[in-house]
């Protein structure tokens, strides 16, 4: 199957087995739409029957991933229930195609990845950040609820490490993420895309069968635990849409001032 070229939010491109999905809105921070979630799903069920041996992801410009756009965030307002959960459940089908992907992943961070950005690149298989990187789970600044994300966090670092990290919605280092195990290696930005290619072909010398193989086991292990988290995800993440939280938290972040929170 040849690649795509038809994307309008994201690149797609293959270099020596190795296939690149890099998010191509540089100019809102890449920031994800569900134009771009649409495009990522196809792109991984793309990569997942191609011939190709890795996927990296990357981000163009300044930033891995600021998140979810803003401008969705204020069309949320006044969307219906039905919608609320049409959103949540491509959210929780984008994560779960990223944690399930047949290949080999690495997520090549080079700058912010924030809210659904740290979950896009934390999901990966591999997270290499340089040392200026920054994370956060920040949805509860916004009156949100980090539902989807929650899930597959709690899998990697446990509960408290999760509870901490999502209750405070801090942004942190690319050092305390390798700290806590979401980032494999912190790598200088000038090394970032060679040790990436250096992985890459480190990958490649394995049998495609037997690491598609792990992973199929790895997921399986976890499938039971993760189907029922998803589903209270994806529950909560559409709950939360609907809350006068969440539209003080919207209004507040675009008009830069301070939430007046209901409680």
């Amino acid at each position: 199957m040849g690649v795509r070229l038809d994307y309008s939010t994201i690149l797609v491109a293959e270099e020596d087995g190795v296939r690149t999905i890099t998010l191509n809105r540089p100019e809102r921070r890449n920031a994800m739409t569900p134009a771009m979630q649409d495009e990522l799903l196809a792109a991984m069920d793309e990569a997942a029957v191609s011939d190709c041996r890795v996927v990296v992801f990357a981000g163009a410009g300044e930033a891995f991933c600021s998140g979810l756009d803003l401008s969705a965030l204020q069309a949320m307002n006044d969307r219906s229930d039905a919608e609320h959960s049409a959103d949540a459940e491509r959210v929780a089908r984008l994560f779960r195609s990223l944690y399930e992907l047949p290949k080999p992943t690495i997520a090549m961070v080079h700058g912010a990845a924030v809210a659904g950005g740290t979950g896009l690149a934390t999901i990966c298989d591999f997270t290499l950040a340089v040392p200026g990187a920054k994370f956060g789970y920040t949805e509860v600044r916004i009156g949100f609820v980090p539902a989807l994300v929650s899930a597959f966090l709690t899998l990697q670092v446990g509960e408290k490490r999760a509870r901490d990290l999502l209750l405070t919605g801090r942004l942190f280092s690319a050092e305390e993420a390798h700290r806590v195990g979401l980032v494999n290696e912190v790598v200088q930005p000038e090394n970032l895309r060679a040790r990436v290619v250096e992985l890459a072909d480190a990958l490649k010398l394995n049998s495609p069968a037997s690491m598609a193989a792990t992973k199929r086991l790895l997921a399986a292990q976890n499938k039971a635990w993760l189907d029922r988290a998803i589903e209270l995800a994806m529950a909560a993440n559409a709950d939360s849409r609907g809350t006068a939280d969440f539209r003080e938290g919207v209004a507040a972040f675009l008009e830069k001032r301070k939430p007046v929170w209901k409680g």
